[in-house]
């Protein structure tokens, strides 16, 4: 597995290697041991599945606060998605700034987001089906998020005809700026 740390501290592009042959291919899409061995020690309690049926489905921004908290590895298993990892701990250097990579099901890349980050990605296809491990449970009462037009983060969807399709929760998250803390930065 090669692990490449994006341009902020703690996001993390994982590549799982491949075996292939006329069948098709097999891989490790996660192991604790060669994770471990790179000095990572994630533990997670809680996979998740999301189904999109139409390509320009945002999903995000969302994250867990304290004391439920979230990190996040989050892989395409069909489709391909943008996804997309903010930093909104107060009082980090890279506060509102956001790393993206595209995640596909042919790509098999991974993202790993860490705990104070907002997390969104929006579909390229149709029919995309989306696989992510959780640190945490799902807890109600931590439950954020930014809305993802948000004009601080300002990030440049790319969104087809009749885009974007989103929830009904996420038409209603507030902004970056009307957020109360929930992350601290700690150097």
């Amino acid at each position: 597995m090669q692990l490449r740390e994006l341009e902020i501290a703690g996001v993390y592009l994982l590549t799982p290697k491949r075996f292939s042959d006329d069948r098709g291919w097999f891989t490790e899409s996660y192991n604790q041991r060669t994770l471990a061995n790179a000095q990572i020690d994630w533990k997670f309690v809680q996979d998740n599945h999301s189904y999109s049926k139409h390509a320009g489905t945002i999903r995000g921004f969302h994250f867990q606060t304290p004391s439920h908290a979230q990190e996040k590895l989050v892989r395409c298993v069909r489709g391909s998605i943008i996804d997309i990892a903010v930093d909104v701990r107060a009082g980090s250097p890279t506060f509102a700034k956001w790393v993206a990579s595209e995640l596909s099901a042919s790509n098999g890349d991974q993202l790993f987001v860490p705990v104070g980050f907002a997390h969104a990605f929006v579909t390229l296809e149709p029919d995309t089906e989306v696989i992510y491990k959780v640190t945490d449970f799902y807890a109600p009462e931590c439950d954020g998020g930014i809305r993802w037009d948000d004009p601080t983060i300002a990030f440049p969807w790319s969104l087809p005809p009749g885009a974007p399709h989103l929830s009904v929760k996420d038409t209603k998250l507030p902004f970056l700026k009307d957020l109360p803390t929930a992350f601290q930065f700690s150097a």
